[in-house]
């Protein structure tokens, strides 16, 4: 197997993100900010507490003291991640909320207030500045104020109110972790450097698809490993 990182002491801001190679085999992922190394992996049958947790306890043993992390927004991994390292702040992934909140409000909502909404979120990503922020904030709150009572008169079976409500409560959840990035240039706003890799790591192993789970185990672990390398001799 591929040695350790060698000092997870120097990495504060990190990226986590977790990715599928079979409905058995999951990876977990974790990339310093700043230097774009992965610095820890697991691979486990599927993304979970009680994978998550143990891990990420051995490395803050290991001596991983994360300030900040992006994430995709889990829960179970939230949790465990603010059980390991209390202190920690959780930078919510902008695509991760605009991707999940479009697609329950669909691409054509049939209603005004979802059809006002998906602007909204449209908007998310493109927030570099605290007045694109207030104005995302307030947009969202008028829309609150102007169409909350109408969605508490939908019926509760209905598409139109299922879907308004999951989207009302992604944002009221996400809110207070969405925007730590314009305080901390360090802070990552998306996970998109390690999907990124992700999907080259993918495209390669397109190439592997015949190994045995422990082989598939290994070359995905010496594969990060050797990335690592290469983004450090470049």
């Amino acid at each position: 197997m591929p040695p350790e990182y060698p000092d997870l002491g120097t990495c504060k801001y990190a990226i986590y993100d977790a990715t599928y190679f079979h409905k058995t085999d999951c990876l977990m992922n974790i990339m310093d900010a700043d230097t774009q190394n992965i610095i820890a992996q697991l691979v486990v049958h599927k993304e979970n507490f009680d994978d998550a947790y143990p891990w990420f306890e051995q490395l803050a043993r290991r001596g991983l003291n994360l300030s900040a992390i992006t994430v995709d927004g889990e829960r179970s991994i939230m949790r465990a991640m603010k059980m390991a390292w209390p202190q920690v702040r959780i930078q919510r992934c902008l695509y991760h909320i605009q991707h999940e909140g479009m697609r329950w409000l669909r691409t054509y909502p049939k209603t005004s207030a979802g059809q006002e909404l998906r602007a909204i979120l449209k908007t998310l990503p493109a927030v570099k500045t605290f007045k694109e922020r207030n104005t995302f904030i307030y947009s969202y709150r008028q829309w609150l104020v102007r169409h909350k009572s109408f969605v508490m008169t939908l019926p509760r079976t209905t598409i139109a109110f299922k879907d308004l409500q999951r989207t009302i409560v992604l944002l009221n959840n996400a809110l207070p972790d969405l925007f730590r990035y314009l305080r901390n240039r360090h802070i990552h706003a998306t996970t998109n450097a390690l999907e990124g890799l992700h999907s080259r790591l993918k495209s390669d192993y397109q190439r592997h698809r015949g190994l045995t789970r422990q082989h598939r185990t290994q070359y995905i672990r010496w594969h990060c490993h050797f990335l690592n390398q290469s983004s450090n001799t470049s």
